[in-house]
């Protein structure tokens, strides 16, 4: 990734510290092959971090995601400060009617380089790859959306909170879980999903960050329905059929397309998960 395309207009509105931090000095790379020399060394830091609790995919899943079809791209980003690890991500963009949807994966900023603005530009460096996608597919300047899932805060983990509070802080809104009940499919590998009857979804929040649209406080089921479309298409490229028709993933359940839903700070109403249906 060429660094001078890390514009200050990229940033999120409560991320205007990171301005002040030159993203020239470090070294971006994007990773989209399990043979680009530098996959190893991005992918075991991530998966050092989030694989043990499955939180993350397998090599194998995300391998395939690598060799995904034309209108999906996921990529994992190094950032290099001279030869240390200062940062990783993944995120996939997709296209899809309407725009690009953007699934922010996971990030890990090393304990030098946090609360320096590198965790800003970290979150504005994939509308980069999402405008790419929609060159390529032929829809430049279509609307670009970010989301993410976050776990419920239940007081178990502080880095939930931290999460929440940091995407809150960045300008990031949470589509009410009150009214949408999402879940993500279950990471588990097949024969640990078979030992335990089937799959198990898990309850997430989705944050989002409508660029261009920071400012409005609601969204429309037919929007919410188009992200949720997209993730499963995302997922469901390499998870297997009978584990995505869990009741809890289908796309029914979700509030009809003239519904409007509030769009809240990431850390309101933090209360325990929603049961699944």
């Amino acid at each position: 990734m060429d660094a001078a395309l890390l514009t200050p207009d990229l940033l999120a509105p409560g991320d205007g510290k990171s301005a002040d931090l030159d993203p020239t000095q470090f070294t971006w790379s994007q990773i989209r092959s399990c043979e680009d020399p530098h996959f190893e060394t991005a992918f075991s830091a991530l998966w050092l971090e989030f694989g043990a609790t499955h939180e993350m995919e397998s090599r194998d899943v995300l391998a395939a995601r690598m060799r995904g079809a034309r209108r999906l791209r996921y990529e994992i980003l190094l950032v290099r400060a001279e030869t240390e690890i200062a940062a990783v991500r993944d995120h996939t963009a997709i296209a899809c009617e309407g725009g690009i949807i953007v699934h922010l994966s996971h990030v890990l900023v090393a304990p030098a380089w946090r609360r320096s603005g590198l965790a800003g530009w970290m979150r504005a460096a994939p509308i980069l790859t999402a405008r790419e996608l929609a060159v390529a597919t032929g829809t430049p300047g279509c609307s670009v959306t970010l989301a993410g899932e976050m776990e419920y805060d239940d007081g178990s983990d502080p880095r939930m909170a931290l999460r929440l509070l940091a995407y809150g802080r960045a300008g990031y809104l949470k589509i009410d879980p009150q009214t949408v009940r999402y879940h993500q499919p279950d990471f588990r590998p097949p024969n640990l999903i078979d030992a335990s009857r089937g799959a198990q979804p898990l309850p997430f929040q989705l944050i989002v960050r409508r660029v261009g649209r920071e400012h409005e406080r609601s969204i429309s089921g037919g929007e919410v329905r188009r992200i949720v479309r997209a993730l499963h298409a995302m997922y469901g490229a390499q998870f297997r059929a009978q584990d995505m028709a869990h009741p809890a993933l289908n796309l029914a359940l979700l509030p009809g397309d003239h519904a409007e839903i509030a769009l809240i700070p990431p850390t309101a109403a933090a209360s325990s998960p929603i049961p699944p249906h």
